[in-house]
C-alpha cells in the first residue's frame, strides 16, 4: 500500500499533472496540499474518474487540503483541534481501509511562518503545538496512523543544499526544529529518514534563481508514522522527476510503501 503527500500549488493549474502522476505512480492514498480552491471547485469528477474517492477541505485562493483514496474514505474530518477561531484550511483526517484493517491518515499543510520572528511565526509554532496535542491523542489509540503533508520544516542541515541560507528562516529556526523534535519524541517515525539517511534528498525547489537546475532544494514534505504504521513501513521514495514536467509545482510527491496485507 502506497501513501503519498504532494503540495500541488493549485489543483486547477496542476490537474493534468496530478492525473498524469496518479496514472503513473498508482498510489493508494494521496494527501494534497495548497489546492487553493473551495470544496465545490475541486475537480472531483476528474479525480473520481481516475479511480479515487475524495475528501476535501478547501479555501478560496489559499491553503486547502484533500485526501484521495482508492478505498472508500470514512470519518473525514476537517480542521486541526485546539483553536476554533482558526479558519485556515490546513488539516483533514480520514480513515481508509487496508487488506488487514484500516489506517488513519491526516493530511496537513503546516504554516510557513515567515517573516520570523513575528505574528506569522507565532501562529506556526502554536499550530505545531496543536499538532503535537492531536498526535498524542491519536497515538493513544494504538492504531496505524500516517500524518502526511507539507510541514514547512527543514529537520536538519542535511535536508538543505545550502543550510546556511536558511538559518534565519521560519522553516529552519531553532524553535521550529525543537517543535519538530517534540513531535518525534511522542513516538512518531519520520518515514524517509527511517529508510534513507543520505544527503541530497529534497522535495522542494524554488521557482527563482534556477534552484531546480542547480538542485538547490530543501526537504520539507514528510510522513510521520505511529509505531503501528512504522512497523509496516517497507520503503520510501521521492518522485523528483515530476519537478521537470511542464508547469510543475515547486514540490514533488513523497511516497511511503507499507505492508498492509
Amino acid at each position: 500500500m502506497q501513501i503519498a503527500t504532494w503540495n500541488v500549488n493549485s489543483i486547477k493549474s496542476r490537474l493534468d499533472l496530478v492525473l498524469r502522476w496518479l496514472a503513473e505512480a498508482k498510489p493508494d492514498v494521496v494527501c494534497l496540499q495548497e489546492i487553493k480552491c473551495v470544496d465545490e471547485a475541486f475537480p472531483r469528477a476528474a479525480i473520481e474518474d481516475a479511480g479515487y474517492h475524495v475528501a476535501v477541505h478547501g479555501q478560496k485562493t489559499y491553503n486547502g487540503v484533500a485526501i484521495l483514496s482508492r478505498s472508500p474514505i470514512e470519518d473525514a474530518t476537517p480542521r486541526l483541534p485546539g483553536d476554533d477561531g482558526d479558519d485556515h484550511a490546513r488539516f483533514i483526517e480520514a480513515v481508509v481501509s487496508t487488506p488487514t484493517g484500516s489506517v488513519r491518515v491526516a493530511g496537513i499543510y503546516l504554516p510557513n511562518g515567515n517573516p520570523a520572528p513575528g505574528p506569522k511565526y507565532d501562529y506556526k509554532l502554536a499550530w505545531m503545538k496543536r499538532l503535537q496535542a492531536y498526535a498524542a491523542d491519536r497515538l493513544a489509540l494504538e492504531e496505524p496512523l500516517v500524518i502526511a503533508g507539507d510541514y514547512n520544516v527543514i529537520p536538519a542541515a542535511q535536508d538543505a543544499k545550502r543550510p546556511e541560507a536558511w538559518v534565519e528562516d521560519a522553516l529552519f529556526r531553532p524553535d521550529t526544529r525543537a517543535a519538530w523534535r517534540r513531535l518525534l519524541a511522542l513516538g512518531l517515525t519520520e518515514a524517509v529518514r527511517a529508510c534513507d539517511d543520505s544527503s541530497g534528498l529534497y522535495s522542494f525547489w524554488d521557482y527563482q534563481a534556477g534552484a531546480w537546475q542547480k538542485n538547490d532544494g530543501i526537504r520539507i514534505d514528510h510522513l510521520l508514522l505511529s509505531p503501528q504504521a512504522a512497523d509496516r513501513l517497507v520503503s520510501t521514495r521521492i518522485d523528483k522527476h515530476v519537478r521537470a514536467w511542464e508547469r510543475p509545482s515547486d514540490h514533488v510527491p513523497v511516497i511511503a510503501e507499507f505492508a498492509f496485507g
